[in-house]
C-alpha cells in the first residue's frame, strides 16, 4: 500500500505531472506499472479530492434533470439487475420516448435499497469525460466510467470479478469492499466471472486478501480477475469506477491471425477447392499450415492494431457552432490545434483519426506534423488553406488565444 499525502486537487493539470500519479495512486507510472498493473491491487489513502470530478448534486442533477435513457442506468438489488421497464417511462410531451429514467421510481427504489449505476459518465459528465480522456492517453488502453450510488447498509452486487482493470474512487460515503484472489487470472472479456459462478462463490468464503473500508479520497487498484464485493456503510455511498479495457497479447495473437489470413487471400492456392469426396483436413492440413505459418511471418498487424484502437473511444467533442465560426472568423493569425483524443497517425500522405482519414499533398506533409505536436499554431504558420480543410474535417479546432 501506498503512504498517505497530502491532497492533490488539480495536480494533473501541472505541466509533467500525469493523472495516474498526482490523483489515483502517488506513485509514478514506471513504479505503478511495475509493482502493481496487472499484477495485484493496489490501497491509497487520501489520494486526492474528487469533488471536482464528481458528487452527490451530479447525481441528482443527471437523474433528474437530464432526460438520460438506458442504458445510461442500471438498478441492482441483493445481487440482481432491475429490468429497465421498473425505473422507465416516457417523459410527456415532445419526449415521449419510453426507456428515460423515471425519477420517481428511482427514488422510491433507492429508498428500498437499490443501487443506481450511473454508466459511461464519459459521455454525459464533462469533468469525468476530460478526466478519463487524460487516464486513458496516459495508460494506453481505454477508459471507461461508471458510478454507483449505494444506500446505507446495502451492497448492489455479490461477489465477482470483473474482465477489466478498475480504480475506484470513493467520493461520498464509506464501503466496506472485501477482495479475494482470482480463481480465473487475468480473464478475458468473454470469460465472464459467471463461467465461475461455483469456484467464485466458494473463494469468496475464504479468508480475504484485503477486508478495508473506503473513505471519501481513497482509491482501490484491481487488476482483472480479482473477486470483490462491496457494501455501503451508515450513510450514501457513491464511488466512481474506472474500467481500463486493457489491451492483450491475446488481442495482439487475433490481429495477427486476421492480418495473415487476409494475406492469403490474395494467394490463389489456398482460394482453390478441397478435393471432391473430402471427409476432413487430411493431406490438405499440411498444405494450409504451411501457408498460414508463412503468412503470420510475413503480415504486419500494426495497421489493424491503431484501425481497433481508433473504434475504441470517441474524439473529444465537438462543437458544431463554435468551428463553424472558427472557419467564418479564419484569419492569418487564428490559433488552432490537434483535437484531442483524435488517435491521429500519419502513414505517408494519409492521415488515420477517429473522425475519418484525409490524403494531404505532399508539400502539406511538414505543417501536418507540426499540428501533430499538440501545440498551438497561428493558421499563417501551417496555411490558411490547409487550416480551412482541417477544421471542416473535425481535424483541427480553436486554440487559446
Amino acid at each position: 500500500m501506498s503512504t498517505p499525502s497530502p491532497q492533490l486537487r488539480d495536480a494533473d493539470a501541472q505541466p509533467g505531472v500525469g493523472v495516474l500519479h498526482a490523483r489515483l495512486t502517488n506513485l509514478t507510472r514506471e513504479d505503478f506499472a511495475r509493482k502493481h498493473w496487472a499484477r495485484s491491487p493496489l490501497l491509497t489513502r487520501g489520494a486526492s479530492d474528487f469533488t471536482d470530478l464528481f458528487s452527490a448534486g451530479a447525481v441528482d442533477e443527471l437523474i433528474a434533470r437530464r432526460g438520460l435513457r438506458t442504458p445510461f442506468l442500471r438498478v441492482a438489488k441483493d445481487g440482481a439487475t432491475l429490468p429497465d421497464s421498473s425505473f422507465t417511462a416516457p417523459a410527456g410531451v415532445g419526449a415521449s420516448i419510453g426507456d428515460q429514467l423515471d425519477d420517481t421510481a428511482l427514488w422510491r427504489g433507492f429508498a428500498d435499497g437499490a443501487t443506481l449505476v450511473l454508466q459511461a459518465l464519459h459521455r454525459t459528465w464533462d469533468p469525468v469525460a476530460d478526466f478519463v480522456a487524460r487516464l486513458s492517453t496516459e495508460l494506453g488502453h481505454p477508459v471507461q466510467a461508471n458510478a454507483y450510488v449505494t444506500p446505507p447498509q446495502n451492497r448492489g452486487f455479490d461477489d465477482h470479478y470483473d474482465v477489466h482493470d478498475v480504480f475506484v474512487l470513493q467520493i461520498a460515503g464509506t464501503k466496506r469492499w472485501m477482495i479475494h484472489k482470482p480463481v480465473h487470472p487475468d480473464p478475458l472479456r468473454d470469460q465472464p466471472w459467471t463461467d465461475h459462478r461455483d469456484a467464485v462463490a466458494q473463494a469468496a468464503k475464504d479468508e480475504p486478501h484485503l477486508d478495508t473500508v473506503l473513505a471519501p479520497g481513497d482509491v482501490l487498484y484491481l487488476p482483472r480477475g480479482w473477486l470483490h464485493a462491496a457494501e455501503a456503510q451508515g450513510a450514501v455511498s457513491i464511488h466512481l469506477t474506472l474500467g481500463i479495457h486493457t489491451w492483450t497479447r491475446h488481442t495482439l495473437a487475433e490481429q495477427l491471425a486476421q492480418s495473415a489470413l487476409a494475406l492469403l487471400r490474395d494467394d490463389p492456392e489456398m482460394r482453390a477447392s478441397l478435393p471432391l469426396g473430402t471427409d476432413g483436413p487430411g493431406e490438405e492440413l499440411e498444405l494450409v499450415r504451411k501457408r498460414l505459418l508463412a503468412a503470420l511471418t510475413e503480415t504486419d498487424p500494426t495497421p489493424l492494431f491503431h484501425r481497433t484502437r481508433r473504434g475504441r473511444a470517441r474524439p473529444a467533442p465537438l462543437g458544431p457552432l463554435a468551428q463553424l465560426a472558427a472557419v467564418e472568423s479564419l484569419a492569418g493569425d487564428t490559433r488552432v490545434r490537434l483535437r484531442a483524443s483524435l488517435e491521429a497517425r500519419l502513414e505517408g500522405r494519409r492521415l488515420h483519426t477517429r473522425a475519418g482519414w484525409l490524403d494531404f499533398r505532399e508539400q502539406d506533409l511538414p505543417a501536418v506534423t507540426r499540428l501533430l505536436d499538440g501545440r498551438v499554431h497561428a493558421a499563417h504558420e501551417l496555411g490558411p488553406e490547409l487550416v480551412e480543410r482541417l477544421l471542416r474535417a473535425g481535424v483541427a479546432v480553436p486554440g487559446e488565444a
